[in-house]
């Protein structure tokens, strides 16, 4: 406590984490009890074990040579970008943008450096949808802020990167992405890590103002042992599209709360998501699709498969709202079951307040076709060949609407290497687990 109320950084920064410190002070952990945790492992949750990393309230951001390997790595796999911010244990130590895009208005870096970025900051977000968001309001000390202003369209991706290798630390990133009317932007924010015990609790603000285009992707690919909760908040104004994207598959308890507000009249939103679970893990997620105004429209689609003892929650609603007449909303998740020790549940749901409206929701969760298994294994490709190609397959649909082309290789390498892993282990089975199929 004496920490979280004693930052440090400008004065209105100072008073922002002080407030949200007493905000914080009068909330209490939640708990499995409350249906929005339903599934969840929040009981588990030990953040005794780790502890909050307190860098300086201003971002004095170091050489490139103070960027992780594993981050160069990434970043020179995407190719040309329009900027760059590289997060490294909760601390910019990187801000790049290029000089074309600064020139034409755009800005980039830490919430206290950019012009607008006070206002920016929570501008979306408001009150903070979970006590975890409570605590990235206290303790994101490197907000960062993207501001694109009106009638500017960005070509090319902005990547900001967010790195952990520090053992037991509790990080806090915060991005905010604002387009003015008629911009367009394209970001993708990557998580990851090493193999390293820690807790992540980020925070992203999505806002697309009368007319403008944001595009996001979230890449989770966080070490086995690492724990997060993230809050996702976007919002479209008038005839604005928001597209938020994620491949999650890394983390020991993964959580994605998207809230998807849409408050303009013509406003559309496109959430879209793939998972991949494996060993123990548990990937989380909770969607908001909010149509507050007329004429509004939204579409979901999430596919996951979880193999070994993983599971995977995905519980889902619509909200039509009394004055948005004319919505169109759609809710779909799918879920692949590659093991009898696996676990998915789906729960859709709908509360619609106006009758001029077309919805709908749907959901499935079952093992692979064997129909579809039954005719690669009849032209002669093997069992577990047949089973990766139809799990790949399965993937396509949201991979094909991933706005950050560059990244889709790099995800997909990571959704081969865990089919690799899974054939190994078919290959060679832990004995002291029953494998699928056998008698204990």
């Amino acid at each position: 406590p004496d920490i979280a109320t004693n930052p440090t950084g400008p004065g209105w920064f100072v008073d922002r984490r002080l407030a949200a410190a007493d905000h914080l002070a009068t909330l209490e952990r939640p708990t499995t009890d409350e249906e929005v945790w339903r599934y969840s492992r929040v009981d588990e949750l030990e953040l005794d074990e780790v502890e909050p990393v307190v860098p300086a309230g201003t971002a004095d951001p170091t050489p490139a040579d103070a960027v992780p390997e594993a981050v160069v790595a990434i970043l020179d796999a995407l190719g040309p970008v329009a900027g760059t911010v590289v997060v490294h244990n909760g601390a910019i130590v990187s801000t790049v943008l290029d000089d074309a895009w600064a020139d034409r208005g755009v800005r980039l870096g830490w919430a206290g450096d950019v012009d607008g970025g006070q206002a920016a900051l929570g501008s979306v977000l408001g009150e903070p949808t979970d006590y975890f968001a409570a605590l990235n309001d206290v303790w994101a000390a490197h907000p960062v802020v993207l501001l694109v202003p009106a009638g500017v369209e960005v070509t090319e991706p902005v990547v900001v990167i967010d790195w952990i290798d520090q053992e037991r630390a509790a990080v806090f990133p915060r991005l905010v992405v604002h387009a003015g009317d008629q911009a367009g932007v394209t970001v993708l924010e990557w998580h990851g890590s090493a193999d390293v015990e820690a807790f992540a609790a980020p925070v992203v603000e999505l806002d697309a103002a009368v007319g403008a285009r944001v595009r996001y992707l979230n890449v989770q690919d966080r070490g086995p042992r690492v724990q997060q909760i993230v809050a996702q908040v976007s919002r479209a104004d008038r005839d604005a599209t928001v597209v938020a994207t994620q491949a999650a598959l890394g983390g020991d308890y993964a959580r994605t709360r998207a809230d998807c507000r849409l408050v303009g009249r013509g406003a559309t939103g496109n959430l879209a998501a793939l998972y991949f679970g494996e060993h123990a893990q548990m990937l989380d997620f909770r969607t908001f699709q909010d149509h507050a105004a007329p004429d509004t429209t939204s579409t979901l689609l999430f596919k996951g498969a979880v193999g070994d003892e993983s599971r995977s929650v995905y519980t889902g609603l619509i909200r039509v709202r009394p004055d948005a007449r004319g919505t169109n909303a759609f809710q779909t998740n799918r879920n692949l079951k590659l093991s009898d020790h696996a676990w998915a549940e789906s729960v859709p749901n709908l509360e619609i307040e106006n009758n001029d409206v077309h919805c709908s929701h749907a959901s499935t969760v079952g093992p692979v076709d064997e129909d579809q298994r039954f005719y690669l294994e009849s032209r002669g490709v093997p069992s577990n060949v047949a089973e990766r190609l139809i799990v790949r397959g399965f993937f396509d649909e949201v991979l094909e609407q991933l706005p950050v082309p560059a990244a889709v290789p790099l995800v997909q390498d990571r959704l081969n290497a865990r089919l690799d892993r899974r054939t190994a282990r078919e290959a060679d089975p832990d004995p002291a687990r029953p494998t699928t199929g056998s008698v204990a």
